[in-house]
């Protein structure tokens, strides 16, 4: 599985075997993991850059802001808003397959020409052709007169990632986690290149960031063992109430 400090490939997978549909849509072949198994899809998340930390991604600050978490965690580990999306996400998916043929997907994805950047899609479907469409889930408590901007840097991305010509954003409102209105609402997002030219600019930026503070890191637990080891062995040498100055 590669890393952020990793450039070399060994290949990728297909999707349960099905040549023809990877024949097809190319995308399919480029499966990493699966949340089925979420300690191995959240591992290798981990080691990527995701939509989920994409949506993040608007100005410098924010780069750093990501980097930071994206090295040492985030101290969010849901609450009642997360887990009400958690268990309505299977409803509304069963919907959007009856109504828009689109099925539930739980793989994580990486790029053609970049195994870094990632995306896990909530449904994928395969056209006439091979034209991906792709559909993305949201449970929300406001009511939307547009898709918020992180959702839409989020569904770009996925775009990018898997090569889909458009998604297919679906949004249930709640009030106080019960669903308002009898059908989730929907709205179709085209492919945006030039807003996906700026986000892979944005990753590109994160990834930088990121190998740099590792290195950093990395420089300075070396500096620590190699004074660690000087003082042992002055110690060694003098005994131990021997005074050392690195």
């Amino acid at each position: 599985m590669l890393g952020l400090f990793d450039t070399d490939s060994d290949g990728a997978g297909s999707l349960h075997g099905e040549a023809p549909a990877a024949s097809v849509a190319p995308c399919l072949t480029r499966i990493v993991a699966d949340s089925g198994d979420r300690a191995a899809w959240m591992y290798a998340r981990a080691r990527g850059i995701t939509a989920t930390d994409v949506a993040k991604l608007s100005t410098p600050r924010s780069i750093q802001s990501a980097a930071f978490e994206k090295l040492n965690g985030s101290s969010f580990s849901g609450n009642s808003w997360t887990d009400h999306g958690r268990a309505r996400e299977p409803v509304i998916a069963e919907w959007v397959r009856r109504e828009h043929g689109i099925e539930p997907s739980s793989s994580l994805f990486h790029a053609a020409e970049e195994r870094l950047h990632l995306a896990t899609p909530d449904g994928i479907a395969v056209r006439t052709g091979g034209r991906v469409e792709l559909a993305e889930i949201k449970t929300t408590s406001k009511a939307w007169r547009s898709i918020p901007r992180p959702y839409m840097r989020q569904v770009w991305w996925q775009q990018y990632v898997l090569g889909a010509e458009r998604t297919l954003v679906v949004w249930e409102q709640h009030d106080n986690f019960v669903p308002i209105g009898e059908e989730p609402l929907s709205r179709w997002v085209d492919r945006d290149d030039e807003q996906i030219a700026l986000l892979i600019g944005l990753a590109g930026q994160l990834v930088d960031e990121l190998r740099d503070r590792t290195a950093r890191k990395l420089e300075a637990q070396a500096a620590a063992s190699a004074r660690a080891a000087r003082a042992a062995e002055a110690r060694e040498l003098y005994g131990p109430g021997a005074l050392y100055v690195p």
